[in-house]
């Protein structure tokens, strides 16, 4: 027998069909309807005219001047084609017919649809939406949504068989619900392949949501004349009367099913799936009815969406309620991998699956339908290469790993929650194969008349096409699946971390610290290099020179280092006195005077970021244009606290050259106005007067603390430290000993800048040894880590030899450099020139 391949009705073009259902007749008329250019073969005999061409006749003439000047009124009000004009019940003059006319523009045509009008059930569309709507309006769950709407919908449409049809991520379909006859088998829980339902049938479901088959062996009236003066065919896509695929036909009928009616559910713009009705007599709907059907859908959909919507948000608070739990029980525990061992089998609570493991320091422990344990090592290898810390979720392990086909039946998906940053501990939650969950609804050796294109056009071959694609495969794991992981992640780290704190004093919580550090750490590294992907990004002046490019965004990074030290200080924050202090100690070598006057406060790490990069643009502004530009210029800082415990900023210049607006807004502009209230909540108010620049800043006292002084003022005034002197690595030669390659690049520049004969750099302790034992340099900067060893023993060499070194660290204090009878400077990553060079210039004064 022969057989089909269904993805060739991917290239059927479905909405050109050239021809109608028997149950009504079409006209196709100019966009204004006047004069009829193609008809349907039956459009004379269906309408009871003597004349059978009605092509070329003005449609007035043919149907009479009342109703085409009905249908002209029912085109104006119709907008798009998916809802056309409709007119009930129409008796036409010309032959004292009475029809159900619908008519829509497409394409430039008007296109008219007759069905014969019956005087039975109720008048209006309006009446049976009226019923179905108000039935359902008790419903609370999608479930009770989509099991009460198929009992309804065949109590009022007296189809034999009504079902909701889901479709999944894949494009495939589920029967979710069913109501039928009987005497009729089961397609409740029946599973069917994506290519039953092509491509364009599926966009055409979105376009035009309502689609009736009358008669699934019934004739079809072709369209006359078949092409039009430019050589295309009708597009029917929105026609109710386009007539069907015949593979589509095909497959109704080896069902026994003689005539059918869906109705598209579209959720947030998507296919969701369709409500199909199936009868085994032909069965043509009312206008009304379908109409109707229409409505219904429609408001399926929006109540649906709207049920599975209350659905997840009620999941996630028993999630929330799930994971709090957790945490409480939590509180006393010391025993970690007993306490989760414990608490495996609940976690399908959280997360619907078959079973769970949990891979904790080596050791596999599980509940329920897991893989076998010798096939652990290769799948923690497969987890190994997710980046750490990452959720890992697949449907068919078998993608990552094949010999996993081999335990599918138990555990074909998996969804993996790392306990840590080091890729060994896991907690697992598996799905078994999809098939395995799967049974066919009716009896089993139910057979089905084959039609000429073969078997696979029957619901049993489609079943089984559909179990072949999803072998190996379980059910996908859900986007609020996946959140409701990563909250997982979050509450069983906290688990680990309290179980850390727990420990002795002295492993337990350093040990649990580092954790969150690493995390903390991850969050602020994101955010600093947003920030700094902003600074380098915004866009700068044509005529601004590549060097004063690079000194901008050099000093703006200097105040995010600067920023990011303070972040570490402790509980209270950056000190807002230090942060002024440092600065504005760059602009004092003119001689000019500042003053700084406020009672001590500090800001917490997100806000010293923030007001460090504003500060920093004020103070370039004022040493670039304002008065730290001239030697008669002065500078007054000031802040005091609100009533409402704010911090009140004011920066006050005067005695340099006139102010005025700038003509444009740059980068700094815009930061120093904008950055405080955007990302603080607080006020940036910037004014130009004449004799100099005052800005106003207000930060929040949400991100403020006021040590016990905080009502005494203090007042300081900068005076400026010359440097004076040749640079300290002139005509010298440099050890830099640095693992990191981009770091050593940018410091060799510094030191090649501030003049030194030749820069050697070195990335490990043994090749810095080597270079003291062959040609020891004249000065040496040493990075203090170097991944897993340190520059102590290099530092301790060059302190023997009396050879002047300075240690660069990114620590914030002194507990991570060599111990060495040897007092030597430290400059602090990320450095400048100017901070380097002070260090070496120290250096080289320690010898003296």
């Amino acid at each position: 027998m022969a057989t089909v391949d269904l993805t060739n009705c991917d290239r059927e073009p479905i909405h050109v069909p050239g021809s109608i259902q028997t149950h009504g007749c079409l006209l196709v008329c100019d966009e204004g309807a006047v004069v009829i250019r193609r008809q349907s073969a039956n459009a004379a005999s269906f309408l009871g005219l003597p004349e059978q061409n009605l092509v070329g006749r003005k449609l007035e003439e043919v149907l009479g001047g009342t109703p085409v000047h009905e249908l002209r009124n029912a085109l104006s009000r119709s907008g798009e084609p998916s809802r056309p004009g409709l007119m009930p019940r129409v008796t036409l003059a010309t032959t004292s017919r009475t029809f159900d006319i619908s008519v829509h523009r497409f394409k430039g045509n008007a296109i008219v649809e007759f069905e014969l009008a019956t005087p039975e059930g109720p008048a209006s569309p309006l009446e049976f939406a009226r019923t179905l709507v108000g039935r359902l309006s008790h419903v609370r769950t999608p479930r009770e949504l989509i099991e009460s709407a198929a009992r309804l919908l065949r109590a009022i449409l007296q189809y034999d068989r009504v079902m909701i049809y889901q479709f999944a991520a894949d494009g495939s379909g589920q029967v979710v619900s069913e109501a039928k006859r009987s005497d009729l088998e089961s397609f409740r829980g029946q599973h069917f392949p994506a290519s039953d339902i092509p491509q364009q049938a599926r966009q055409l479901y979105l376009l035009n949501p309502i689609r009736l088959v009358s008669d699934a062996s019934g004739a079809r009236h072709p369209i006359e004349p078949v092409l039009d003066e430019t050589g295309q065919p009708l597009d029917m896509t929105y026609s109710h009367l386009r007539s069907v695929s015949p593979i589509h036909c095909e497959y109704l009928r080896n069902m026994g099913v003689a005539a059918s009616m869906s109705v598209s559910i579209i959720v947030d713009g998507a296919l969701w799936g369709l409500i199909a009705c199936h009868h085994y007599t032909p069965r043509a709907m009312t206008m009304n009815q379908r109409i109707a059907a229409e409505i219904f859908g429609e408001f399926f959909a929006l109540q649906l969406g709207i049920l599975t919507q209350k659905q997840k948000l009620e999941a996630g608070d028993r999630a929330r309620g799930f994971l709090q739990d957790l945490l409480a029980s939590s509180v006393h525990t010391t025993d970690l991998a007993a306490f989760l061992r414990s608490h495996l089998s609940s976690f399908p609570q959280l997360v619907p699956c078959d079973g769970v493991g949990l891979l904790l320091d080596g050791t596999w422990s599980s509940w329920g339908r897991v893989p076998p344990a010798d096939a652990l090592p290769e799948l923690a290898a497969v987890l190994g290469q997710v980046p750490p810390g990452a959720v890992f979720a697949t449907s068919s392990v078998s993608e990552e790993m094949p010999t996993a086909r081999a335990f599918a039946a138990e555990a074909a998906g998996v969804l993996a929650i790392p306990l840590s940053q080091l890729p060994r501990d896991y907690l697992l939650l598996f799905r078994r194969e999809l098939v395995q969950t799967v049974e066919w609804g009716g009896d089993p050796s139910k057979t089905y008349t084959s039609g000429p294109l073969g078997d696979r056009l029957t619901p049993r071959q489609s079943f089984a096409v559909w179990k072949q694609t999803v072998e190996n495969r379980s059910l996908p794991w859900t986007q609020v699946e996946l959140d409701l992981a990563e909250s997982a992640r979050g509450a069983l780290i906290e688990v680990v971390l309290r179980q850390g704190e727990l420990l002795s004093e002295e492993r337990g919580k350093t040990e649990a610290r580092q954790k969150m550090l690493n995390q903390e750490l991850n969050h602020r590294v994101k955010n600093i290099l947003s920030v700094i992907r902003s600074i380098v990004s915004y866009p700068v002046q044509d005529e601004t020179a590549i060097r004063t490019y690079v000194q901008t965004i050099q000093g703006r990074i200097d105040a995010l280092s600067l920023a990011h030290d303070q972040a570490t200080l402790g509980v209270g924050g950056g000190a807002l006195r230090e942060l002024f202090e440092a600065e504005l100690a760059p602009y004092l070598g003119n001689g000019q005077r500042i003053a700084i006057a406020g009672p001590p406060a500090a800001l917490e790490p997100r806000a010293f970021s923030v007001v460090a990069l504003v500060i920093h643009e004020l103070a370039t502004n004022a040493a670039k244009y304002g008065a730290l530009s001239r030697e008669s210029g002065r500078l007054a800082v000031e802040w005091a606290r609100s009533a409402m415990g704010d911090c009140l900023i004011t920066w006050r210049e005067s005695g340099g050259p006139p102010v005025s607006p700038p003509e444009r807004t740059g980068f700094g502009s815009a930061l120093v106005s904008r950055s405080i209230p955007f990302d603080l909540g607080g006020g940036s108010d910037i004014s130009f007067e004449p004799t100099g620049v005052v800005a106003r800043l207000t930060i929040p006292a949400r991100f403020l603390s006021w040590p016990a002084a905080a009502q005494a003022s203090e007042t300081s005034a900068l005076a400026a430290i010359p440097e004076g002197g040749p640079s300290p690595v002139q005509g010298k030669s440099v050890l830099l000993l640095e693992d990191q390659f981009l770091i050593a690049m940018d410091v060799e520049e510094m030191l090649l800048s501030m003049g030194a004969a030749r820069v050697t750099i070195c990335a490990s302790v043994a090749e810095a040894v080597g270079l003291l034992e062959r040609d020891p340099p004249d000065i040496a900067v040493l990075d203090v880590n170097l991944g897993a060893e340190t520059s102590e023993e290099v530092a301790r060499r060059l302190a023997a030899a009396r050879r002047p070194f300075v240690f660069a660290t990114g620590y914030d204090d002194g507990s991570r450099l060599p111990i060495i009878d040897h007092a030597a400077p430290v400059v602090r990553k990320p450095y400048s020139v100017a901070t380097l060079s002070a260090a070496l210039r120290q250096a080289l004064q320690g010898l003296v």
